[in-house]
């Protein structure tokens, strides 16, 4: 039993905590507790001051629960506006504090639906509370037009201005957070094209100065064993060779670092520059490759199948790096082998294929003796991916006989941008930053409808209907007010003893809304009889005085009239 009671007391602290946090939601700061303290007191003493002056009773009640209300706003503005619009329906008290209420359902109720559902139940309250408290002393067409003009004023206006703010100071923090955002954006896109910047050098220096140091280690080696030179300048050749492969283990060092430092940069977009620098060669330049390759002593064979045609600038380059880089592997892995050059035709792409056998071995000399070659493992790698930025693929492996052949298909239109493409690094950093929309929201933004549109055509809509309300208002309160009128004339023109019922077509139809006041007033009337009052239309008394026009009938006979001043 125990058990069970803390559980039920440990639940219902926790309902009331929940309960609480949403009535009167936070944060609590020293300012928000002076403003809703002070809003509470004022609108309560204002509340009962209304009431005194109307004569309510129930003034002290009212200001009670107006500061509650006033309170209990934020957190459930729903609930306040129909308890404001009950409270307003009953006395002038609350009036005020329909309008806060109606601010804060408007600001804080974000579907529409419930705000919509919320105000016309709070007019139906506040129409029905008013004529069950005022029955049949107005008519009700007239008690529900005053109704209707007074609740847009007082409750639906203040919403529409309340939403407005809510909405503008909403929309200024997403274009805020939207601002923020760009800029992050900005910021990385334009880092990985610097770090893609990176790559491209880093590619460029391996495919094309390790390919020139490659062709001077190859001449540097056939020099060595050139029997004509003396042994002095056989040792400087061997210097020099050495310096070559020191050249070129330092720079797949470089090209190493760079290339770690870019790993994180994103490919280069699809269809836009990547790259800048001079173009270094197409497949016109392959022919000068394999002639430097010739001129270095090494028997290297070019050959081309098939119609010729000529590729994408992109793609032409990528055959010529790659042709390259498969030159530069040959003479480093395999010196002194014959090496195969071809490209062939397809009809729908670039075949390039360079192959070589197994390096020759010296008379004398150990298999697999002597510095092994240097290698940085970012040749084929880069290969691929030109090959890849392109729309095309690279195969690389050993042959059946030993050697190594190198193989790649590519596209003649290509699919990507070009890796070495003209420009600067700084325009692939200005063309991929203008394809972000601008972060001051210009044409790239699709604009956002303002809120200040809406809430201003609906504040127009109630201040015309409130308008026509008050015209109809006016011309309904005439009318009523000439049907509780009886002209003094055609006072004078009713005699008693005349029979009710032709009295009775001569008069207005009356309205009690004017005479409740009079009713039971003036001289005593005849006993037995039933009076019927007016106002009369040729005097009127001063201050809370009145001219009354009064009719009694009895047993279907007008049996007096009188004219009086009336108290009201």
């Amino acid at each position: 039993m125990d058990a069970i009671a803390k559980a039920w007391s440990r639940a219902v602290r926790t309902a009331l905590r929940t309960a609480l946090r949403t009535a009167l939601p936070g944060p609590w700061r020293f300012w928000t507790v002076v403003r809703e303290a002070g809003g509470a007191l004022l609108l309560g003493a204002l509340a009962i001051l209304i009431d005194v002056a109307s004569q309510e009773c129930l003034w002290p009640v009212t200001g009670l629960a107006t500061a509650v209300l006033f309170l209990l706003r934020r957190g459930l503005p729903s609930t306040v506006l129909l308890l404001a619009a009950v409270a307003a329906g009953w006395g002038a008290g609350p009036l005020p504090l329909l309008a806060f209420a109606g601010w804060s359902a408007g600001a804080r109720v974000k579907r529409v639906g419930v705000l919509a559902g919320s105000f016309a139940g709070a007019f139906l309250l506040m129409t029905v509370t008013g004529a069950l408290k005022d029955a049949g002393s107005a008519p009700v067409k007239l008690m529900i037009g005053f109704s209707l003009g007074g609740f847009l004023l007082l409750a639906v206006l203040p919403a529409l201005w309340g939403r407005y703010r809510a909405q503008r100071r909403a929309l200024l923090d997403a274009m805020r957070e939207r601002n923020e955002q760009l800029l992050r954006e900005r910021t990385m896109v334009a880092h990985q094209a610097r770090l893609r910047e990176r790559h491209r050098i880093a590619q460029d220096m391996h495919d094309s100065l390790g390919h020139q140091l490659a062709l001077i280690s190859v001449h540097s080696g056939a020099l060595e064993v050139d029997r004509t030179l003396t042994g002095r300048q056989r040792e400087a050749v061997g210097v020099l060779r050495l310096a070559a492969v020191t050249a070129m283990r330092e720079l797949r060092e470089v090209v190493g670092v760079l290339h770690d430092e870019s790993t994180a940069a994103a490919p280069a977009p699809v269809g836009g520059p990547a790259g800048g620098g001079a173009r270094t060669g197409g497949l016109e330049g392959i022919g000068k490759l394999v002639e430097s390759s010739r001129a270095a002593g090494t028997p290297v064979s070019f050959g081309e199948d098939g119609e010729r045609r000529p590729p994408a600038a992109n793609v032409g380059h990528a055959a010529y790096r790659i042709v390259q880089e498969a030159l530069t592997n040959a003479h480093k892995h395999a010196p002194g082998a014959p090496i195969t050059v071809a490209l062939r035709y397809e009809p729908d792409a670039l075949v390039v294929e360079v192959a070589n056998p197994p390096a020759p071995v010296p008379v004398g000399v150990a298999a697999g003796a002597g510095p092994a070659p240097v290698s940085g493992g970012q040749g084929l790698t880069g290969l691929r991916e030109r090959a890849r930025l392109v729309g095309g693929m690279v195969h690389a492996g050993p042959t059946v006989e030993a050697g190594f052949r190198i193989a790649a298909v590519l596209p003649y239109e290509g699919a990507g941008g070009d890796p070495a493409a003209p420009g600067a690094g700084g325009e692939e950093e200005s063309w991929v930053l203008d394809t972000l929309p601008p972060v001051d929201g210009g044409p790239g933004v699709r604009r956002r409808r303002s809120p200040a549109i809406g809430c201003a055509v609906g504040g127009v809509v109630v201040l015309l209907t409130v308008l026509g309300l008050l015209v109809w208002g006016v011309v309904a309160f005439i009318g009523a007010a000439n049907d509780a009128t009886v002209e003094r004339s055609l006072y004078d023109s009713i005699q008693e003893g005349t029979p009710e019922a032709e009295v009775v077509s001569r008069l207005p139809v009356g309205n009690g809304f004017f005479t409740k006041d009079y009713e039971g007033s003036g001289p005593t009337p005849p006993e037995g009889s039933s009076c019927r009052y007016f106002l009369s239309g040729d005097t009127t008394g001063a201050g809370r005085e009145d001219a009354v026009a009064r009719f009694c009938f009895k047993d279907g006979v007008l049996v007096e009239k009188q004219h009086y001043l009336g108290r009201f």
